[in-house]
């Protein structure tokens, strides 16, 4: 990774466009073979969800043939095949995936919001989860049994009383038994063999097969990103998920070995996945950049964490904590760590990231796979106005009004002189002659 001196050429580059080519060559040349046109993303994914919303199950099958290259005919997977897969998987996994799961439900059942209700206010709240989610779990180049425990058991928790997920199948029709067996221990009601824009749509929309559901959440490819953006207002997300990112915050108190091990595990996911530090030191900042150069040989995934680290990371060197928390609040990032002494002393700075890891023991790692929130969080700068996936996505707010009769002659007194204010004489009526009935 290269080395970013100074304040201002960081944030010039933390602040950089972000935004993904939409009329890449091999988006052109996909939508040539699949609909005899070249297309940017936005109109290739919206002529699937048109095709999906309109022809169903058949849609799916000629998209998939076309996508995918092989034939699919039943998108519905047997429950029976869940326990089947937590059967096969290993002992070791199972009980990982296990206590994953424990975490995760623990702590968000410590997150659950409480209806409240004021008497003598006569006003309140409620909070009531929506009947139906669907997740989307990806299987491009990696599979992610730990997404469908993420997204699915918030859901649960809420009190969802629908929940399936959909996940691509290989040329097999087959999904990855981990990816099974996490829906088994989640409990998960339906499995749907799709993947792509395509499963989206299904779920936005319904099918002969696939149910439609209230609120579609989950990470996925830009296809899958930019379907769930079309087809939002019809059915609710979680959120727009981009290329996932760490920020990496260090001083001189920080081990190099360690933030480097934090950064190429980033940076494994994906060639556009953006693995970040921010230090004060430059004695530091060289030794995490020896040591990446060591060590990413080392992983199985080297040649994806290879052009991330070159094309998408950096390692910025600033004047001061301060100044990397600036940048860090500008950058917005899905995780933030904090390797420096005395983390929770800089808690207070961050205003804007996905998830907060304070000190070198709470890795970014632990936050994927079993810390307990959730690791579907905001990406691409939107942790400045959304939250990670919680119970709260899965809720509805619902206020409550019970006013008393003298309340209301009060309340109705000042409704009255604003309404007339804005010219609504009807509303003002509406208020004021409860007044002269009743007082």
């Amino acid at each position: 990774m290269n080395i970013i001196k100074g304040f201002e050429k960081s944030k010039e580059f933390l602040s950089a466009n972000r935004f993904i080519n939409l009329n890449s060559d091999s988006i052109l040349k996909s939508s040539q073979l699949v609909f005899g046109e070249p297309l940017d993303a936005h109109s290739y994914v919206q002529k699937i969800v048109d095709q999906v919303r309109n022809s169903g199950d058949q849609a799916i099958k000629d998209l998939v043939l076309k996508i995918e290259g092989h034939a699919t005919n039943n998108f519905v997977i047997n429950q029976n095949k869940l326990e089947d897969a937590y059967n096969k998987i290993p002992q070791n996994l199972q009980k990982a995936l296990t206590l994953s799961a424990e975490r995760i439900t623990e702590f968000h059942k410590k997150s659950l919001p409480k209806s409240w209700y004021d008497e003598t206010e006569g006003y309140g709240q409620n909070f009531i989860p929506v009947n139906s989610v669907g997740a989307y779990i990806p299987g491009g180049t990696a599979r992610y049994p730990s997404t469908v425990l993420m997204s699915t058991i918030p859901a649960k928790i809420a009190g969802v009383k629908k929940i399936s997920i959909t996940c691509p199948v290989n040329s097999n029709g087959d999904i990855p038994d981990s990816v099974l067996a996490a829906a088994y221990i989640a409990k998960v009601d339906k499995v749907y063999g799709v993947g792509g824009a395509q499963a989206v749509a299904a779920l936005a929309y319904g099918t002969e097969t696939i149910e439609p559901v209230d609120i579609i959440c989950g990470p996925g490819n830009l296809f899958v990103t930019l379907a769930k953006k079309i087809v939002f207002g019809d059915v609710g997300i979680d959120g727009l998920y981009g290329p996932t990112e760490t920020l990496v915050i260090a001083d001189n108190s920080s081990n190099p070995t360690l933030v480097a091990a934090d950064l190429i595990a980033q940076a494994e996911h994906d060639e556009l996945a953006k693995p970040i530090l921010i230090t004060n030191s430059n004695d530091i900042a060289l030794k995490v950049q020896s040591e990446l150069e060591i060590r990413v040989s080392r992983i199985a995934r080297n040649s994806i964490a290879k052009i991330s680290l070159q094309q998408q990371g950096a390692i910025c060197l600033v004047d001061s904590i301060e100044e990397s928390l600036t940048l860090g609040n500008i950058f917005a990032p899905e995780h933030l760590c904090l390797a420096v002494e005395n983390p929770q002393k800089w808690v207070p700075f961050v205003l804007n990231a996905g998830m907060i890891f304070l000190g070198e023991f709470s890795h970014e790692v632990l936050g994927d796979y079993g810390a307990g929130p959730s690791h579907v969080m905001p990406t691409a700068g939107t942790a400045r106005f959304n939250s990670g996936l919680g119970v709260h996505t899965f809720q509805k707010t619902v206020p409550i009004v019970n006013i008393s009769q003298s309340n209301s002659i009060k309340i109705g007194e000042l409704a009255a002189t604003i309404a007339k204010e804005e010219g609504l004489t009807g509303h003002a009526e509406a208020a004021e002659i409860r007044k002269e009935l009743f007082e």
